[in-house]
């Protein structure tokens, strides 16, 4: 609430009077150029309850008009925008962010408490040169494993967006595209993201949207230390074919000495093999899920050793664990023969007959050499002795001409007699 100069004269030297607020940037907006307005002691603080100067801007197009909730001393105690409250180096909030750095909140709830710890602070922010956080979050550790991962590196304007319209969702809003709101079905009303409250927030208790974070922290992948000693090789995947040795020279040679380097260019792997093992645990904490060369994300794992491999040939994995066959992979192929004459000719695994109905194809002869008539149109090879097998067919040099045999229509040979067909 705004409150006079002249109607209360008590502790006015610390109100706050700034000239510009500490945003993020998705609440400043992508326009580079916005319009703000300023209000000198517009508004009490919502964690300190003393007044601040409240700006108002809206970040966009279409977006709703967002201002400051906390004074600077405030943000500044916390390293928070003044709007979202979010984390400003990783766009977190603070409860994800002091269990990532393991700080400890150590703000008083109580009026006089908190009035005189606003007051230490101010002060030891007052002797900082502004370019690093007070307090407890000063001496914290620069990074976090998990705050990498989890943090934000692009803005998300999204956030910006107007309120759903609460008309629409009754039926009942007569503007139609002029309303300022979102006509949009809201989400689940037992959804724990809908109930935040802004002193949970800045104090890093009952944050649903950090505890959000916190489960998908706990669900990310991780990298295990194998327990034998002997290795102190890493397994790089996905190089693609612009990785080269000397790049990955570069990166892990400040882990420690390494023994040698072994790219497998058709599998586009390496294996980056050090002299000791604290070295390659060192690389391996550091590279995992953060190895980016050349534009492009590398997959690190730990090597196996021999013995492992050998088990894993077998089916059985380093922990003693069977491995199942593949379903839908063909099975083995049943062993070459003995000999040749062990070898069969069923090659399409027909039953037995007596009479095989398999024909042995030759192959063409070579050129220059002339190939033998079909059966039939040849001379014959041998000549039968049976009185009542029917006479064989002149040669093609005997016969009349315009006269072309067919043994397919010869009558005799389809079984049929010469009685039948009127002859004598």
């Amino acid at each position: 609430m705004a409150t006079s100069l002249g109607s209360n004269t008590y502790n006015r030297q610390n109100w706050e009077d700034s000239d510009f607020p500490i945003l993020c940037q998705t609440c400043l907006g992508e326009n580079p150029y916005i319009r703000m307005t300023k209000e000198k002691f517009g508004k009490e603080c919502k964690i300190c309850a003393r007044p601040f100067t409240v700006f108002r801007w809206c970040p966009g197009v279409r977006m709703r008009f967002k201002k400051t909730e906390v004074c600077q001393t405030c943000s500044k105690m916390k390293n928070v925008c003044q709007t979202c409250l979010l984390d400003l180096e990783y766009g977190l909030p603070i409860q994800v962010r002091d269990t990532g750095l393991s700080v400890k909140d150590e703000v008083p709830r109580s009026d006089v408490n908190k009035e005189y710890y606003t007051q230490n602070m101010e002060r030891e922010i007052a002797n900082s040169d502004g370019t690093r956080p007070v307090g407890l979050l000063g001496k914290a550790p620069s990074s976090s494993d998990m705050l990498l991962k989890l943090a934000r590196t692009t803005p998300y304007y999204k956030r910006n967006r107007p309120h759903i319209c609460s008309f629409w969702v009754k039926g009942e809003c007569k503007r139609g595209e002029e309303c300022p709101y979102r006509h949009e079905k809201p989400t689940d009303p037992d959804d724990p993201l809908a109930d935040q409250n802004i002193k949970d927030r800045y104090y890093g208790i009952n944050d649903p949207v950090a505890n959000k974070l916190l489960m998908r922290a706990s669900s990310m992948p991780r990298l295990d230390t194998p327990e034998d000693k002997s290795i102190t090789t890493l397994y790089i995947g996905g190089l693609g074919e612009d990785v080269t040795d000397s790049e990955l020279r570069n990166h892990f040679y400040q882990f420690g000495e390494i023994r040698t380097i072994t790219i497998v260019q058709r599998q586009q792997c390496a294996f980056i093999q050090f002299a000791t093992r604290q070295a390659a645990e060192t690389a391996a904490e550091k590279s995992f899920n953060k190895l980016i060369i050349n534009g492009r994300r590398l997959n690190v794992k730990w090597g196996r050793s021999q013995a492992a491999r050998g088990k894993e040939k077998d089916g059985v994995t380093e922990s003693g664990i069977r491995l199942e066959p593949v379903p839908g992979l063909p099975g083995a192929l049943p062993p070459p023969p003995v000999s040749d004459e062990d070898a069969s000719t069923n090659y399409f695994n027909l039953a037995p007959t007596s009479s095989p109905a398999v024909m042995n194809l030759g192959l063409p002869p070579p050129p220059g050499v002339a190939m033998p008539p079909p059966p039939g149109f040849g001379p014959p090879m041998f000549h039968t002795m049976d009185p009542m097998a029917p006479p064989m067919p002149p040669p093609m040099a005997m016969r009349p001409p315009g006269q072309v045999h067919y043994p397919s229509q010869d009558p005799q040979r389809m079984g049929a007699h010469a009685s039948r067909h009127g002859g004598p």
